[in-house]
């Protein structure tokens, strides 16, 4: 019952995606976005490549900082093998094992951790990076320059630090042990989701977009949030819907803003498809003067 459950989950995902993908393409100009990609910097599409590597490096060393607080003292460089392994599986094999679930798992079976703890600090780190994306956008928010926006802009500045504080006070009362970190980690989140801003950047140059820069930042970040949400396969069509109708609200071109949805989610693809070599590759778990292995 419960692979059934996961088939129809899997399903209704694809479907969603497929169902989104097709309405946004029924929407805009197919052949003025081929146009738009064609024609883009290579020079700032690898700028932007290097810089989303960079968010993984940090995200990984950040989830790394919660496993040791877990008593599993992996080495950064097997930690990313893994890391690498989870963006494949959430992204390429979606009828398989989450990236997420598949490193709980390994880990799990390899060191004697509690399945709650475990699960804990991979929902933290997810956490961790929404709290960086909400405060980023609060902020841009809150000194873009929109009529609409004029008269609320208080609220997004007393959402920031009324956000850090739930979410500190969530981790001292269900996550205590995680505790010690939680300033270093909440400070790896704000680098991880900087570094995915200059990536977003350099797609912006890229495309030779030198105006409304800081609209289409915002865009990518409440993007970035919705994508979250388990209803599409990988984010993949909700964040082109939300890049299509946030154009649309802040008078962007959405041929353009869908194209820059696009090229970001190529970069993600390109990127996670590394993640194949560890699929067919044993990992070794390596820790401070002890190695183990895991199979996959």
């Amino acid at each position: 019952m419960a692979k059934l459950n996961k088939k129809v989950t899997t399903g209704l995902k694809v479907l969603i995606s497929a169902v989104l993908i097709y309405f946004i393409f029924t929407k805009i100009n197919v052949s003025e976005i081929k146009d738009i990609l064609i024609t883009s910097n290579p020079f700032y599409l690898i700028l932007a490549a290097i810089f989303f590597i960079l968010s993984k490096f940090i995200g990984a060393i950040r989830l790394n900082l919660y496993f040791h607080q877990l008593t599993i003292m992996l080495t950064h460089k097997s930690n990313f093998k893994l890391y690498l392994l989870g963006m494949f599986y959430n992204l390429f094999l979606p009828g398989g094992i989450g990236g997420d679930a598949y490193k709980g798992y390994i880990l799990k079976k390899t060191f004697d951790v509690k399945t709650k703890r475990m699960v804990s600090v991979l929902v933290l780190d997810r956490l961790g990076g929404l709290l960086l994306l909400f405060i980023y956008a609060c902020t841009l928010l809150a000194f873009i320059e929109l009529e609409i926006l004029n008269g609320y802009r208080w609220l997004f500045i007393t959402a920031i630090p009324l956000s850090v504080i739930v979410f500190w006070f969530l981790n001292k009362k269900f996550f205590n042990y995680v505790l010690p970190i939680f300033w270093k980690t909440t400070a790896l989140s704000a680098l991880v989701q900087l570094a995915q801003l200059v990536s977003i950047w350099f797609i912006l140059l890229a495309l030779n977009i030198e105006t409304n820069q800081v609209s289409y930042l915002i865009i990518f970040l409440i993007s970035s949030i919705i994508a979250v949400v388990p209803l599409t396969l990988g984010g993949i069509g909700s964040r082109e819907v939300t890049f299509f109708y946030g154009a649309q609200f802040l008078g962007l071109d959405q041929n353009v803003s869908v194209g820059v949805s696009v090229l970001f989610f190529l970069i993600t693809a390109l990127v996670s498809l590394f993640g194949v070599i560890y699929h067919f590759k044993t990992i070794k778990l390596e820790l401070a003067q002890i190695t183990t292995d895991s199979t996959e």
